[in-house]
């Protein structure tokens, strides 16, 4: 059994940060793709980032390019998303996934998935 556990959301005042974490169990880390999405209430959930086992590879939503980042530490673990200058349109609950293989962002391509961190940015 897979379990991923998020952290670090909050409330932030528009132009401030976060740092989100997943802390994983279950299963190699290292050997599976990470992802973060997030779900605004009344909309679909979407693609924010992913990095592959390696950390080699990391894409991200262009709605979130150049104010986040993605990293990991496969030592502890752990998935990280850093979020800087946030917005209010950032707000949403933000969830992290695992799969096998390659990074994706695609929601449906990913086999477990935590319960989620509210983030809410005031304006």
């Amino acid at each position: 059994q897979v379990q991923l556990v998020e952290s670090g959301g909050g409330l932030v005042q528009a132009g401030g940060s976060l740092r989100l974490s997943c802390a994983a169990s279950g299963r190699t880390f290292s050997s599976s793709a990470m992802g973060w999405f997030r779900q605004a209430p009344g909309k679909e959930r979407e693609f924010v980032a992913t990095i592959s086992g390696s950390a080699y590879r990391t894409y991200y939503a262009d709605s979130v390019k150049g104010r986040s980042t993605i990293s990991r530490d496969n030592a502890k673990n752990t998935v990280y998303l850093q979020m800087n200058s946030l917005k209010p349109e950032d707000t949403a609950v933000y969830y992290c996934a695992a799969r096998d293989g390659v990074v994706s962002g695609n929601p449906t391509t990913y086999n477990y998935w935590g319960q989620g961190t509210q983030v809410t940015v005031s304006s």
